[in-house]
C-alpha cells in the first residue's frame, strides 16, 4: 500500500479534500497528532498517527515527532538500489510516496512583536527536514510545500496513476526555494540582534508580490518581490485603479514617495524616468501641485505624481486635465476616486507604510552591492556658512528643501529653487558644470530673482559659482565642500557678494 505523510500547521477544507482523495486512491495517510485529530474529526478513517509508525511518542512539547529512521528511511530510500530496499525491509520500514507539509509560521509571528523566547517555538525543525529529504529523493517521492499544488498532484494521479517525474522535480525545486527563504527569515531575525547588516552570506527573504506588465522595456519580463522581514513603503501598497504596473512605474513610485515623505507641509512631487522633474510645498495641496507641475510641464507629461496629504476634489479635476501615468497618496475619498477613475488607464496607488528601508541593493553582473540607505538628512545646525555674506531664514529653508530633492537626482546633480519650489533640476551629467548650466537655464525661464542652487557634491572648480553669478538670480549656494579648491569657490562667492554653505555630506546617486 502506498503511503502519504501529511503534517500541517494550517488545517483547512482543502487539506481534508486532498487527504480524502488520496485515501480513496488507496494511500494510507500518516499524520502527526494535530493533523491526525483534524482528519479523524472530519471523518477520514484510513489515517494513522506518526507515533504508530515510529513506535515512539511525540516528546518535548512536540519538538520531536517525525525525526526517526522509520520516517526518514521510508522517504530517502533509493528504490533503484537493491541494498536500500533490503535495508528498509530488514528494519521493517515502509516506503512513503507523498509528503505534504506546511511550516510553523515564523514570518507571520514576527509582526506580532513576540519575544525571542516565544518566537523560537515557531522555528520548524521536522517539517523542513522531512521536505528536504523528500525533495532530494524526487525521483521516487512527491514533496508538497504549497497546498495550491495539491490539485496538480491529484490530476496526475487521476490521469496517470501517480505524479510524473517532471512534476516531482518541479515540486522539489519549490521545496528548496521555500526552505531557503524560510531559513533566511530566521537568520535575519537573529542577526538583527547583533546589528549585522552585512553578514558573510546574503540571503534576504523575498516573496513575489506580483508579476509586472513588463520590465524596463516591453520585451523584458519582470516581477516584483517584497522583503518579508523589513517593512517599507513599497511593501504594503494597493492599486485601486488602472493598467498593470510596470518595472519603471515601481521605480518612479518609490522615488516620488521618498521625496514627499520628507516633508510635513503639503508636498507634491512629479517623477519622470527615476528623476524628480518638479517638487514643491504649499499651504495646501492644490498650491503644492500647481507649483510642482508648472515648474516643468514638459517633463511632467506622463509622469508619476505623489502627494503626502489627501487629494481634494479641485485637485482631482485638475489631474484629469493632464496626462499622468500614476497618482500616489495615503488615502482617497470615494468621491475623489470616482472623479479620478474617469481616466481608464491611470494607475491610482494607495501607500500605507512610511519609508523605513534600512538597506538598499544594486545588482551588477555576477554580484550585488548592498549599502545603508541615505534617507536621513543633515540637521541645519551642522551647516557652515563659509562666506562673508550671511543667509536669511527663508534662504535656509529653501536650501534645506532643495537638498532633500537633490538627494534623489542622478549625479552630477544640481537643483535650483525659489522658496519651496524647484525651478531647475539637472542630473546624470558627466561633469558638474553641464548640470549647473542646464538647471540654471531651466530656472531662469520661470524666475530670474531670489534663487538658490544646491549641489549633491563638491565643486572641483569655481566654474559653477561663476555660472551662477552670470545668471543674475542666484545669490546663495549649498554644497558639501571638501574639494582641494574649495577656497577658489569661496573667494568667487565673496567677490560676487554671494553666500555659500557647506554641509560636510555628499549625496551621490548613481
Amino acid at each position: 500500500m502506498k503511503r502519504a505523510l501529511i503534517s500541517v500547521y494550517k488545517k483547512n477544507e482543502n487539506l481534508f479534500q486532498f487527504a480524502s482523495f488520496l485515501s480513496k486512491k488507496g494511500y494510507q495517510i500518516i499524520s502527526t497528532d494535530g493533523t491526525y485529530q483534524f482528519l479523524i474529526k472530519k471523518g477520514l478513517t484510513n489515517v494513522i498517527e506518526v507515533s504508530k509508525v515510529t513506535s515512539f511518542p511525540e516528546i518535548l512539547d512536540g519538538r520531536v515527532k517525525t525525526i526517526h529512521p522509520n520516517i526518514y528511511g521510508g522517504i530517502l530510500a533509493n528504490r533503484s538500489i537493491e541494498k536500500h530496499i533490503q535495508s528498509i525491509r530488514y528494519h521493517n520500514i515502509h516506503l512513503i510516496d507523498i509528503i505534504l507539509i506546511n511550516f510553523y509560521p515564523f514570518s507571520d509571528k514576527l509582526n506580532h512583536k513576540k519575544t525571542c523566547h516565544s518566537l523560537v517555538e515557531f522555528i520548524d525543525i521536522g517539517g523542513p527536514s522531512i521536505l528536504r529529504a523528500a525533495a532530494k529523493n524526487f525521483h521516487y517521492v512527491t514533496s508538497i510545500v504549497d497546498e495550491n499544488d495539491c490539485e496538480l498532484v491529484k490530476n496526475e494521479i487521476e490521469n496517470n496513476g501517480e505524479p510524473s517525474l517532471g512534476l516531482r522535480k518541479k515540486l522539489a525545486g519549490k521545496v528548496f526555494n521555500f526552505t531557503s527563504y524560510y531559513d533566511s527569515t530566521i537568520s535575519k531575525y537573529f542577526l538583527e540582534f547583533e546589528n549585522d547588516n552585512f553578514p558573510i552570506y546574503l540571503n534576504s527573504p523575498y516573496k513575489k508580490k506580483m508579476n509586472l506588465r513588463y520590465g524596463e522595456n516591453p520585451h523584458q519580463k519582470a516581477a516584483y518581490y517584497i522583503n518579508t522581514f523589513h517593512n517599507g513603503s513599497m511593501k504594503n501598497f494597493h492599486q485601486l485603479h488602472g493598467k498593470e504596473l510596470s518595472f519603471n512605474n515601481l521605480r518612479d513610485i518609490d522615488i516620488a514617495w521618498k521625496i514627499i515623505s520628507q516633508f510635513s507641509e503639503p508636498a507634491c512631487c512629479i517623477v519622470k524616468h527615476s528623476t524628480p522633474c518638479g517638487v514643491a510645498l504649499g499651504t495646501n495641496i492644490m498650491e503644492a501641485f500647481q507649483k510642482a507641475y508648472y515648474s516643468d510641464t514638459v517633463s511632467s507629461f506622463g509622469g508619476v505624481m505623489a502627494v503626502n496629504v489627501s487629494i481634494t476634489e479641485k485637485l482631482s479635476e485638475e489631474i484629469n486635465k493632464i496626462f499622468l501615468e500614476v497618482i500616489i497618496s495615503t488615502k482617497y475619498e470615494k468621491k475623489i476616486l470616482n472623479i479620478l477613475k474617469r481616466k481608464k488607464n491611470i494607475r491610482i496607488i494607495k501607500i500605507n507604510n512610511p519609508v523605513s528601508d534600512k538597506l538598499e541593493c544594486v545588482q551588477i553582473d555576477g554580484g550585488i552591492l548592498v549599502q545603508e540607505t541615505d534617507y536621513l538628512l543633515n540637521n541645519k545646525e551642522k551647516f557652515q556658512i563659509v562666506t562673508k555674506r550671511k543667509i536669511s531664514d527663508q534662504e535656509m529653508k529653501s536650501l534645506i528643501f532643495a537638498q532633500k530633492v537633490v538627494k534623489y537626482v542622478k549625479s552630477n546633480a544640481i537643483v535650483v529653487a525659489k522658496n519651496t519650489q524647484t525651478l531647475g533640476i539637472s542630473g546624470g551629467q558627466t561633469n558638474r558644470i553641464w548640470a549647473a548650466r542646464q538647471a540654471i537655464e531651466r530656472a531662469l525661464e520661470k524666475n530670474k530673482k531670489g534663487l538658490v542652487l544646491v549641489s549633491d557634491a563638491f565643486f572641483p572648480f569655481r566654474d559653477v559659482v561663476d555660472e551662477a553669478f552670470r545668471s543674475g538670480g542666484i545669490h546663495v549656494i549649498l554644497q558639501p565642500g571638501g574639494s582641494i579648491r574649495d577656497e577658489e569657490s569661496i573667494k568667487a562667492c565673496n567677490d560676487y557678494g554671494m553666500a555659500m554653505v557647506f554641509t560636510g555630506k555628499r549625496y551621490f546617486k548613481h
